[in-house]
Order: C-alpha cells, then structure tokens, then sequence
C-alpha cells in the first residue's frame, strides 16, 4: 500500500487547508464518541437450524488510553448490554502499544459484560501476551490463544477458535480445526485471516483491526484500510463470510470521520 494508516491520520490533522482542519475538529470533539450500534444478519454456510438467530455482539479495538476514556468503553458496554446477546466477543486491542497503565483499567471498564454463552475474546497487535489476559480473565472473560473452546447452544455444538494477531499460517489454523464437528466461528483480529479460513472452509471470521478506517474521505473511502478485504461490514471468499467491525477507539491521532465507533450485533442466518 503506497500510503500508510500512520500517514494519512497524521496529515489529516497537519494539513493547513482549512476544511481538513475543520474536519479533524469535528472529527476530535464529535466523530470519535457518536458510538452507534450496528445490527447485522449474517450468513453461515451450512448453519443448523436451531442456531440460526442467534446473537453474537461484537466489540472491538477499544485502545483504552488517554483519548479513550472509562466513560467512552462504559458506554459501549452499557451499548452492548442493552441488546442482550447470547454471546459475546471482545476482538483485540484493548489498550494501545502495550501501554500498562490502562490494561487494568480497560479491563475494569469492560467487567460488567455477560452474556447466557459467556464472553470471549482474543489479543490484537497493541496487546501483550501475559498482563493483557490476566486481566481479562480475573473479570469472567475467557481469553482464547490459539485455541478452541466448544460450546453447546441449543443442543447443536459451536466452536470459536482464537487466534493471536501472529498466527497467520494455515498449518496453524488447521491444527486448530482438526476434528471440530459442528460450526466454527475463527475470531481472528486482522480481517486478512479471511483467507486460510476460507481455504479450510471455515465457515465464519469475525474480526476488528481496520478502524473501518477511521478516516473515510468523500471520494477516496478508507484510504487508510485498502490493504485490508474490507474496511468494515460484511465481505465473503468462497463459502467462508466475514464480519469486520469499526471497533470503538482510535489510535495515532484521536478522530473518526464519516466512520464512528461501534457495537456490533450480529444474528447468524442459515444460507
């Protein structure tokens, strides 16, 4: 990709043309906290009946930090809650570059979330191996590291398998898989995953990572997320769909424009 995520947030707030200017305002003082609740249907291949309707929500790259405030992950939470979904997932980037001081809290800020399936999730690039879990785990959440859990919903098994943000292989994804009868839910934090999931048949990716963006242009889109499948919503590859959430935070400069920060709630539909 010619320009970078890193450039084009950085010049957006550098430029002197005064409309880039006032939209880096707005984007500051408005666009980063108009937090939404995005409700999508989602199919999956070859879903059992008594699955089908069940809600996943969805909340991504929080980067709790000094731009991203408890208030800010407690009203995405509070978000959440209210549309009571049957499970949860946290999809990485809870904190930015590994940054200790708000580990404990993020975690704090998310505590409150429960679901009748439990709640789960995975680490993005900005998190560490060791503190970032602990922490997540002391409040209820199950932290899945290369690994797979099942679940049993409505007699009909569910398998999400976790991957860190460096998992990238196939092999790897495939020692994941072997075995797992029923549906397969890959959280996996770089939507570039689409691609061994899709070569494995897997047959549902939910990822974050992109911001959507965070900056989309009039004309130009998500320039800062072209090397991405999609920036944000729904893409498919083969018989494998994928969910791409904005996420909630921001990171290298503290604005959103044309792309604000969401909760997702995701009803999986038979194809």
């Amino acid at each position: 990709m010619a320009v970078t995520r890193r450039a084009v947030l950085k010049s957006l707030l550098a430029a002197g043309a005064g409309g880039a200017l006032s939209a880096g305002a707005y984007g500051y003082a408005y666009g980063r906290h108009a937090l939404g609740v995005t409700h999508a249907t989602v199919p999956v291949d070859h879903l059992p009946p008594a699955l089908a309707g069940l809600t996943i929500g969805l909340l991504t790259d929080v980067h709790r930090s000094r731009w991203v405030s408890h208030e800010d992950v407690a009203d995405a939470v509070n978000a959440l809650m209210q549309q009571r979904p049957d499970l949860i997932v946290l999809g990485g980037d809870y904190v930015s570059w590994q940054d200790k001081a708000f580990i404990d809290p993020a975690a704090d800020a998310l505590a409150p979330l429960t679901a009748p399936h439990g709640v789960f999730a995975i680490l993005g690039n900005h998190d560490d191996d060791h503190r970032t879990p602990a922490a997540l785990e002391r409040h209820g959440v199950q932290v899945l590291r290369d690994a797979r859990t099942q679940l049993t919903i409505r007699n009909e098994p569910l398998h999400l398998i976790g991957i860190r943000f460096w998992t990238k292989r196939q092999i790897d994804l495939a020692d994941l898989t072997r075995d797992a009868k029923g549906t397969t839910v890959l959280l996996a934090h770089d939507p570039r995953r689409i691609v061994e999931a899709a070569a494995l048949d897997i047959p549902l990716v939910l990822s974050g990572h992109t911001h959507g963006g965070q900056v989309v242009l009039p004309g130009l889109g998500a320039v800062a997320a072209q090397k991405f499948p999609v920036a944000a919503g729904l893409a498919r590859r083969a018989r494998t769909t994928m969910f791409v959430s904005r996420g909630l935070g921001t990171i290298y400069v503290p604005v959103r424009i044309n792309c604000p920060p969401e909760v997702a709630i995701l009803t999986l539909q038979r194809t």
